[in-house]
């Protein structure tokens, strides 16, 4: 099984995302990310989901989402010329001794910032695709990781192709 990214396109509603998420347990489906807000459009919000499952799983998948009245368009992205970037806060044991260390790294090979500092931790804010992030993860680690909020991921086509869809085209 390989990892899919599905945009999906909603009616900006209350209970759009239960809809979809039920329907994702209902078959048993596990969503390894997440991230939903606003797009272009102001009554529309955009869905990024990464699913693992065969191409034939993920396109059922797919019809049933459109099944949802408030699903404007699902496209899966995979495999397309993408960005994507998932933002990460790790909060990270620093004593007098290892601080400096923790700042260089962060800064001048992950190019992230810190965000916070008290005398025992420190706070980075690292943005980018997993991997990166999953990278600074292993690396820091033995500093005593205190814990981690981490997004979802979210991606764009890059150049002019788009996802996005006007009210008109949808009722088409």
């Amino acid at each position: 099984m390989r990892s899919h990214t599905l945009v999906v396109l909603v009616e900006d509603q209350p209970g759009v995302m239960n809809r979809i998420m039920s329907l994702f347990r209902q078959r048993g489906f596990n969503v390894d990310s997440i991230a939903v807000g606003h797009c272009e459009t102001s009554d529309q919000s955009r869905i990024t989901l990464v699913v693992r499952g065969d191409d034939k799983t993920v396109e059922q998948l797919t019809k049933q989402l459109y099944k949802l009245l408030e699903v404007i368009k699902v496209t899966n992205v995979t495999g397309e010329n993408l960005i994507q970037r998932e933002l990460a806060l790790i909060k990270i044991a620093a004593s007098e001794r290892t601080r400096g260390d923790i700042m260089r790294l962060v800064s001048e090979v992950y190019r992230a910032r810190i965000v916070d500092a008290s005398p025992d931790t420190l706070v980075i804010e690292v943005t980018g695709p997993s991997d990166k992030i999953e990278s600074l993860i292993a690396l820091i680690r033995p500093y005593g990781i205190k814990e981690i909020s981490r997004t979802g991921m979210v991606a764009m086509q890059r150049g002019t192709g788009t996802v996005s869809v006007t009210r008109q085209e949808a009722v088409v």
